[in-house]
Order: structure tokens, then C-alpha cells, then sequence
């Protein structure tokens, strides 16, 4: 990831209901749901939602696909994991000693290797 799709993601994030919306899409994760539903759940209108919802998808932070009648929105967990190691690549000098809290820190969402 470049700076400038960073910056896209980042700013696509930076407003309370599109980033309440992708950190709902993110445990919808495989399924995804419907722009509607995501609407319903947040209590945001729904053209408003379409909207928020054409922002992060122009981000790269979500998929959309056509089911029927509805459009299934999926969070894209290969961009927010490079979001992620973006952000963090350089963090600290490569030190193992500081970057390992970090790593524990986020070990913790999915619970112990198996």
C-alpha cells in the first residue's frame, strides 16, 4: 500500500458512521449484509448508508455484490490487514521488544494457535 490509498482508507474511515459501518461489516465477516440492514442496525438513513457505504468501497475497505434484489456489502480484510502493516511496518525500528505487545494485542482476536 502506497500513501496515497492510506490516506484514502484513513479518510474514508475518519467519519463516525462509515467507521461504524466497516467495524460492523468486519464481524458480518464472511456473510457481509445488505446495505439496508446495515442502516437499520446503525439507525442512519438509508440513502445516507449508500452513501457512506460508496466511500468505503471506493477506499477499497469494502466489497459489494449483487444478491437478487440486494447488494451484499463484505468488509475487505486483505486491505485492512494492509492498512494495517502499513501503519505499523516501520513502527519502532523493527524491534522485537517493542513491537511484540503489538502483536499480542492483536493475537488476542483470535484467540490461541491451534
Amino acid at each position: 500500500m502506497d500513501d496515497l490509498a492510506a490516506l484514502d482508507a484513513l479518510r474514508s474511515l475518519s467519519q463516525a458512521s462509515r467507521l461504524d459501518a466497516f467495524k460492523l461489516l468486519v464481524r458480518h465477516t464472511p456473510k457481509g449484509l445488505p446495505a439496508g440492514e446495515i442502516a437499520l442496525m446503525l439507525d442512519v438513513p438509508q440513502n445516507t448508508m449508500s452513501s457512506h457505504l460508496g466511500i468505503l468501497h471506493r477506499a477499497g475497505l469494502v466489497k459489494a455484490e449483487r444478491e437478487g434484489r440486494s447488494i451484499i456489502y463484505r468488509a475487505d480484510l486483505d486491505r485492512l490487514r494492509a492498512l494495517m502493516l502499513f501503519l505499523v511496518k516501520d513502527c519502532c525500528g523493527a524491534s522485537a521488544d517493542l513491537t511484540r505487545p503489538l502483536v499480542a494485542e492483536l493475537s488476542l482476536c483470535w484467540g490461541p494457535a491451534k
